[in-house]
Parts: C-alpha cells; structure tokens; sequence
C-alpha cells in the first residue's frame, strides 16, 4: 500500500480549520485529478478523478466514504473503487498548537488490487507522496484564501 502523510502550520484557529474540514465539498475539488463528485448522504460520495499512470490515463470513480468526523480537530475516510479495484484511506487532522495556530494534517493510502496491482502499485508509490502534499498544501492555501477574505469584508 502506497501511503503518505504531510503536516503544515497555519496561522489560523482551529475553529476555522475544522469548518473547512469538515465539509467535503470545500476540499474534494482539490484532490489531484477530480473530475466531479456526487454527495450520496452526509457520510457517503461518489468522486470521478482521471489520472495519468505513465503510458496509460484512467477516470476512476471511487466511493468515499467518512468513517469518523470528531469535532474541531478529525476526519477520517474511506476510499473503495467502483470501476477499479482500489482501497485506501485517509484523514485530514488539525491540532491546536495555540489560539491563532494550528498544525494541519493530510494523509493518504491507496492500493490497487487485481490484475492491474503488480503494474500501477509502484508508480502509486511516487504518486501518492506527491498527492498528499499538493491535496494537503491546497486545502490549507484554500482556508488561508477564505479566511483573508473574510478579514477584509
């Protein structure tokens, strides 16, 4: 399994952080790839992402779904292909360093399983760092955005 974790400091309460979190429509726009997503229920969405493995591009639909949501500072998912045969994981976690400072953390696991597996689970290995830390870098970029913006209205 292909995994990655990447940390970053905000100068933003937690508050504001876990607002942004904890809504998958502000940060499933921002995973590498996405295409289009589709929320099911609170708990459960289908996303699209195209991807380019080497030689060969792939849209992948995969069910995302929250397996825990623990108010200011956790959310944790679950990934499952749907036209794929891929699982994985991951959370975003933010973590109270003071009042106006907060640390964000993205994390991400992905395996291919199947005939497929043996071919695209090392490229995974590359790719999945390179996820994390753009997902993770564009999520907390995002809430610096949102939060400037709303300082200045």
């Amino acid at each position: 399994m292909a995994h990655s974790i990447h940390q970053m400091e905000l100068d933003i309460p937690i508050n504001i952080i876990w607002k942004f979190i904890s809504d998958i429509n502000n940060w499933a726009i921002l995973v590498p790839g996405y295409a289009d997503h589709k929320l099911i229920n609170d708990r459960k969405s289908i996303w699209k992402l195209r991807g380019d493995f080497g030689i060969m591009q792939r849209t992948v639909k995969l069910e995302v779904n929250i397996t825990e949501s623990r108010k200011p500072s956790n959310i944790q998912f679950h990934l499952s292909g749907l036209n794929q045969t891929c699982t994985g994981e991951g959370y975003f976690q933010a973590t109270e360093i003071s009042k106006t400072k907060t640390t964000i953390t993205g994390s991400l696991a992905i395996t291919v399983k199947g005939r497929m597996g043996p071919v695209i689970n090392p490229f995974l290995k590359t790719v999945v760092p390179k996820m994390t830390k753009d997902l993770t870098e564009k999520v907390a970029s995002r809430i610096v955005e949102t939060e400037t913006v709303r300082a200045t209205v």
